[in-house]
């Protein structure tokens, strides 16, 4: 399982320790990996009960989290800080929010395929973030798949999302070297 963060990163830390240690207890028990949604739902029950007592501050961090197992195969879900959290086929967090929900809803389609899912991302990133030019440095992308029948994380390189942005004419321009 991979996971997207938006809000506070200490926060998120200390959600993300919680949620490996989960994962492994669960190995450990019953000698198989943790259901996506069951992980999902453990870590939103502690943020929920940082919600209910005086004296505790809630975690300020909205989660996406991406996965697969073979209970329901591949699944999308988003928590906010209350603990609430919902399954999605497509969705988005933080700032700009609400503009990016409407160009999912506007382009999505159920059939789409990697490539069509990533020009998708690109171009909700290149309408919603506040930036002039999306470059490598400010984008990090990961996809989960299945290739030969086997389950696949890729963390992209910078040279991968730097290649994704030009080819959707979004890349920050090269500088020419002088001689």
């Amino acid at each position: 399982m991979i996971c997207a963060v938006a809000g506070m990163t200490a926060d998120a830390n200390i959600l993300i320790n919680y949620a490996r240690q989960t994962a492994q207890n669960y190995l450990r028990t019953y000698d198989e990996e943790i259901p996506c949604e069951q992980l999902v739902k453990r870590l939103c029950d502690l943020k929920q009960g940082y919600t209910q007592h005086g004296g505790l501050r809630p975690f300020g961090v909205s989660f996406i989290y991406a996965g697969y197992d073979s209970l329901r195969n591949f699944q999308l879900y988003l928590s906010n800080p209350s603990g609430n959290y919902g399954g999605w086929k497509a969705t988005s967090a933080g700032a700009n929010n609400a503009s990016a929900q409407s160009l999912l809803k506007q382009d999505y389609k159920e059939d789409c395929n990697l490539e069509e899912a990533c020009e998708i991302a690109v171009k909700v990133l290149s309408r919603t973030m506040d930036s002039t030019t999306l470059s490598s440095e400010k984008l990090e992308f990961a996809t989960v798949g299945q290739r030969d029948g086997k389950i696949f994380l890729n963390i992209w390189s910078a040279e991968e999302i730097d290649v994704l942005l030009k080819k959707h004419g979004l890349g920050k321009e090269e500088k020419a070297t002088e001689d």
